[in-house]
């Protein structure tokens, strides 16, 4: 892969700290806008089942008030099928979800439900939607994914970035290794490789170096460093590591 790595802010935390006072602000638009003025390339949000942040009217907001293109995050549920068809964003990406968790867990298990899935993302890719799968750095994972005609895999960060936090190097670097090398397997299927989740300015730049990955997608991370030092120089940072990374 050459070119510039993207960077897609996520946005869905602007929406957290909103909803805990039922209030009308921080506007997750209004984040948007900084973060595209800040140097992102596109924007992220998860809608989901329970809405627990980011609301239908935000999608609505987003659709109507980008210019960045938007990457929304679901469940391959009907209802979800039927909201980004009505919008047809730049990008669907489907991840697994569950009420309990705190956040998403994981990759899809593509391979398990190949067939649903097949039928799920058909429409979507039709109506010009660009269908990503968020999965585990997995050889069989990808392969199906690959089968069922998605363009695009994601491939979870979260267990490299929760062994870098933890000290456990040994793990975290043969994590690492693992990325490394299904990064390669997927793009040599002909797959355009992202990646995301959990990723920090101390675990960014391993990844961004990764020449076959196109695009990072960073939401929560940003979002509480903003509290320190503002969005616009949180993501500026994060952009210059990146950038640093790939040269």
């Amino acid at each position: 892969m050459t070119g510039k790595l993207r960077l897609g802010i996520n946005i869905d935390h602007v929406a957290t700290v909103r909803n805990a006072r039922g209030s009308s602000y921080p506007d997750p638009l209004r984040a948007a806008l900084i973060a595209e003025k800040a140097g992102a390339d596109g924007i992220t949000a998860h809608l989901r089942e329970d809405r627990r942040h980011i609301s239908d009217t935000d999608i609505e907001a987003l659709m109507g008030g980008l210019t960045l293109p938007l990457n929304l995050e679901m469940a391959a549920t009907a209802e979800m099928q039927e909201i980004a068809l009505r919008h047809r964003p730049h990008a669907v990406c489907l991840v697994p979800e569950k009420r309990e968790e705190r956040t998403t867990e994981g990759g899809l298990d593509v391979a398990r439900e190949e067939n649903r899935l097949a039928h799920f993302i058909a429409p979507l890719a039709a109506a010009g939607c660009r269908v990503s799968i968020f999965i585990a750095a997995d050889a069989p994972q990808i392969e199906s994914a690959k089968r069922i005609g998605a363009a695009v895999v994601e491939l979870h960060t979260g267990a490299y970035c929760d062994f870098h936090a933890e000290g456990r190097f040994e793990e975290r670097d043969a994590e690492l290794a693992r990325l490394r090398e299904m990064a390669t397997f997927a793009a040599g299927l002909g797959l355009e490789v992202h990646a995301g989740h959990g990723l920090t300015y101390d675990t960014v730049s391993p990844i961004a170096a990764l020449p076959e990955v196109a695009e990072l997608n960073i939401g929560h991370f940003l979002i509480g460093e903003a509290i320190f030092r503002g969005l616009d120089p949180a993501i500026r940072e994060m952009r210059r590591l990146m950038d640093a990374a790939r040269a």
